[in-house]
């Protein structure tokens, strides 16, 4: 990319973001000719739980256990409840408890349900010019970055962790603009966010799952805050908890709420908390996402 390009942010409508939503129907034979095809469940969601390849690992399950297919649209938190508002998906799973309270509240989704945590971390160059990696918290590592005006960048599009972001500037008593020439920000996802501080030798707030997956292809980029697992991160206002809500049928009377409960009922199954609690931990030593669920607690209670 070059130096004077400008990167705002993006405003993508519905039909772009549906015609970019993914999923192979993996493990689903093809139906006979003339036979209904499977059903398909629309599951709007985050571009962390897609950037950290977790839904590849995971989905193919489900479609082949309930005989539908997945249509994934990955975007930010934020879009992602816009959607399920909008009753054009069936299901949500995000990251963001204040907006998923509100989205409850106000009438769009039905029992939520926890799923998995993990936690952020904030990454920034090798040269620290901020001096941020002696920070005990993200907050400090803020404060430092804005007094020093090293670049910043934030996704700027209303996800779960743009929105943790706001929350440690504002702890801070900061509010960063644009217009204030270190502070970048890009309306993107994750992935491409994290690509882009690389590029820039900037400052930005990942969560770790898409960190680890994507560590090995951003050598300008080491972790400052947050240690080297969760367990080493010491800043509680980094936890990052996910949650499904099946968008309410009474609200939207053409979602496919069954193939959402459904879903709910898998994604918190004991049989899938497990695959979450090991995925990620033969490639990096450490799980991307820890199981949260009901079921799960119930059966790990010592």
């Amino acid at each position: 990319m070059g130096t004077d390009m400008r990167y705002p942010v993006l405003s993508l409508s519905l039909a772009v973001l549906l015609s970019l939503t993914l999923s192979p129907g993996a493990g689903i034979p093809d139906a006979p000719s003339g036979a209904p095809g499977p059903r398909v469940l629309r599951l709007a969601t985050t571009t962390s739980t897609d950037d950290s390849g977790l839904l590849k690992a995971i989905l193919p399950d489900f479609e082949k256990q309930v005989r539908a297919r997945v249509e994934v649209v990955a975007v930010g938190t934020g879009q992602a409840l816009r959607l399920g508002a909008n009753g054009d998906v069936d299901v949500v799973l995000v990251h963001a408890r204040q907006k998923e309270d509100r989205f409850i509240a106000d009438g769009h989704g039905v029992n939520r349900l926890d799923v998995m945590h993990n936690d952020f971390i904030l990454v920034g160059p090798p040269s620290d010019p901020a001096g941020a990696s002696g920070a005990q918290t993200a907050r400090e590592a803020f404060e430092k970055i804005a007094a020093s005006r090293s670049p910043f960048v934030s996704r700027g599009d209303d996800s779960g962790t743009h929105a943790k972001e706001k929350e440690i500037w504002a702890s801070a008593g900061l509010a960063p603009a644009v217009d204030a020439g270190w502070y970048l920000s890009i309306g993107q996802g994750m992935g491409e966010t994290l690509l882009f501080a690389n590029e820039k030798a900037a400052y930005t707030l990942t969560d770790r799952g898409t960190w680890l997956a994507r560590q090995s292809s951003l050598p300008g980029l080491r972790g400052m805050v947050g240690g080297a697992t969760i367990g080493e991160n010491q800043d509680i206002q980094l936890l990052n908890p996910y949650g499904v809500i099946p968008v309410n049928p009474a609200r939207h009377p053409g979602v496919h709420f069954d193939l959402a409960v459904r879903f709910s009922e898998w994604i918190t199954s004991v049989k899938v908390q497990r695959r979450i609690a090991d995925f990620g931990r033969k490639e990096f030593g450490q799980p991307l996402f820890y199981p949260d669920s009901g079921p799960w607690k119930a059966a790990h209670q010592r």
